[in-house]
């Protein structure tokens, strides 16, 4: 049932306001194009700079803080999220067109995060080193200043309080661009951290495209950037922040998974499931790759093709449906574009990658999971990041050959194996290019306490997300001081 738009607001200076220009863009539910979840502002990088300004100069107010307020402060805005639950659920599946169950993990895990930064803020500490004239050489930490958080629209929740949580434990202000595909999730996680007490000065909120989203990096106010999104578009905010100034880029994935001889192939057919098909296959993490010992391919392709077709495919808010839509139309085009070129280039379309059938399915955003067999390294669909429910099946004739086809792209987010043998799977582990490594789980679905990030094209692996003690060092920076009697 459609309900009415919501009127988003950009937060500059502490005030909700328009964008300068008075423009704005309408986001749309992709399960139903007909209805309107919100129009919200188009901003240029004008607004953009006045919402630095306005942070870089309310942000000393929050640095002066005790750690204990900005702990409460992330606390209170977790119970606020908490006390929203199904709201806020609701409200994912119709923006984002994750399934009621998918968007129920977010909802329930971002307020967890908020309270693991709480805990960040009251554990950032220095060091203190023994001195030759018997005075006191010691280390402080102290916030980086501004810090610009740019984010994608699978997680627009979960991967945002990932970024605002640790920036603001530390005592940073922060200026928060979120995708315009998820401009209300965004819009709730701000009213959340104002509802939790935090200084509106100290935080802003700028919608809308390409344009501010460039001119947050490159602004030489903010001292350091946070994104995740696309390997292209991480590449252009890596050139925009250039050398002086920090950044931390969680990019693209082409995640595979190798099943050895092995393998209890039910349970891999599950677990390859899940990673491509879960999330409509929009996760970074998503399993888009299978490469399968020649010896149990066929039965592992036949097994992963009837949990492809008994998917149901429709809006997530409706019981039964275990795949939403695709979250835009510009993902719609892509993932249709990739089948055809799967085709094209000589691979084996075994199921899927259609434009479904049935009452309602016309006005939403929706496509089969496809199953590709017969898959060679060099095409497309083996090498390039697809971010949508498309799998790609390849053989291996050893564990060798399936570690060199797993490398055998620019990216290395994460990676898995399926097998008895602990022994190679700890070789596998030992040798694959991949910050993330799975054995005998989905590629997808990490632990909020363990440390985030991929190698090669997939990360700039100078700061991992997250968690860790490399997270919060992204956020402060360090004075060695020197006291003598």
């Amino acid at each position: 049932m459609q309900t009415r738009p919501h009127t988003g607001l950009n937060l500059v200076a502490g005030e909700w306001t328009p964008a300068a220009g008075g423009r704005t863009f309408a986001r749309r539910n992709p399960a139903d194009q007909d209805d309107v979840v919100g129009e919200f502002p188009d901003s240029s990088a004008a607004d953009m700079a006045a919402a630095v300004a306005a942070v870089a100069e309310g942000a000393a107010e929050w640095a002066a803080a005790p750690a204990e307020r900005r702990a409460a402060v992330l606390e209170a805005a977790a119970a606020w999220l908490e006390e929203r639950a199904e709201q806020l659920t609701a409200e994912l599946v119709r923006e984002e067109g994750k399934t009621r169950a998918e968007a129920a993990i977010e909802t329930s895990r971002t307020p967890k995060n908020l309270r693991y930064y709480a805990g960040e803020a009251l554990r950032i500490t220095g060091r203190s080193y023994p001195a030759d004239d018997g005075g006191l050489v010691y280390t402080r930490r102290e916030p980086v200043g501004v810090v610009g958080a740019v984010t994608p629209w699978n997680f627009p929740l979960n991967i945002p309080s990932r970024k605002i949580g640790p920036a603001l434990a530390a005592g940073n202000g922060v200026v928060f661009k979120p995708s315009p595909v998820t401009p209300l999730m965004a819009q709730r996680l701000v009213e959340a951290l104002l509802a939790g007490g935090l200084p509106p000065r100290v935080i802003a909120l700028v919608h809308g495209g390409a344009e501010p989203g460039a001119a947050l990096a490159a602004d030489p106010h903010v001292a350091a950037v946070t994104f995740t999104g696309s390997t292209a578009a991480g590449r252009a905010v890596h050139a925009a922040v250039g050398p002086s100034r920090r950044c931390q880029l969680e990019m693209g994935g082409k995640n595979p998974v190798i099943v050895l001889e092995d393998a209890d192939l039910d349970r891999a057919a599950q677990i390859v499931a899940k990673g491509a098909f879960g999330l409509s296959g929009q996760a970074c993490t998503g399993t888009s790759r299978v490469i399968v010992h020649e010896s149990v391919h066929d039965a592992l392709l036949e097994r992963v093709v009837r949990l492809a077709e008994a998917r149901t495919v429709g809006d997530g808010m409706r019981p039964g449906v275990d795949m939403g839509p695709l979250a835009a139309d510009f993902q719609l085009r892509k993932v249709l574009e990739y089948v055809r070129v799967g085709e094209e280039e000589g691979a084996k379309l075994v199921t899927g990658g259609r434009r479904p059938d049935g009452p309602g399915l016309d006005r939403g955003l929706f496509v089969t999971p496809a199953v590709f067999a017969d898959v060679t390294p060099d095409m497309r669909i083996a090498r390039e990041e697809i971010f949508g429910p498309v799998l790609a099946f390849q053989r291996a004739a050893d564990l060798d050959e399936a570690i060199a086809l797993a490398d055998a792209t620019e990216y290395g987010l994460s990676a898995g194996i399926v097998t008895r043998d602990l022994d190679r799977a700890l070789t596998f582990a030992a040798r694959v290019r991949s910050g993330l490594v799975k054995v005998n789980q989905p590629t997808t679905g990490m632990a909020m306490t363990v440390p985030f990030g991929g190698l090669k094209e997939s990360s700039t692996q100078t700061f991992k997300e997250q968690a860790g003690e490399s997270m919060m060092l992204f956020y402060t920076q360090e004075k060695s001081v020197y006291i003598s009697p």
